[in-house]
């Protein structure tokens, strides 16, 4: 569960998916066990998801402040977000 392969699986999640993986793990962790090899490979996982999350938060963020308003505070248009 390392490598390129674990890293293009979490970007296919939406952020939902991501977020409750990553509660799943630290529940997880929290119980205590789990081995020492399988917990760190776990932590590893859990990082990948975290990095996932805030870059989704971002482009949400960044695609929010792009809505443009007019003046009865009416949005008037978006730019389309690059995903990339």
């Amino acid at each position: 569960m390392t490598g390129a392969a674990d890293k293009s699986e979490v970007s296919g999640l939406s952020f939902e998916q991501a977020v409750a993986e990553l509660e799943q793990i630290v529940q997880r962790l929290e119980r205590g066990d789990v081995a020492l090899d399988q917990s760190i490979e776990i932590y590893e996982r859990g990082e990948a998801l975290k990095k996932h999350c805030e870059k989704l938060l971002g482009a949400a963020e960044a695609r929010i402040e792009k809505i443009r308003l007019d003046r009865n505070g009416s949005a008037v248009g978006t730019e389309p977000l690059d995903r990339g």
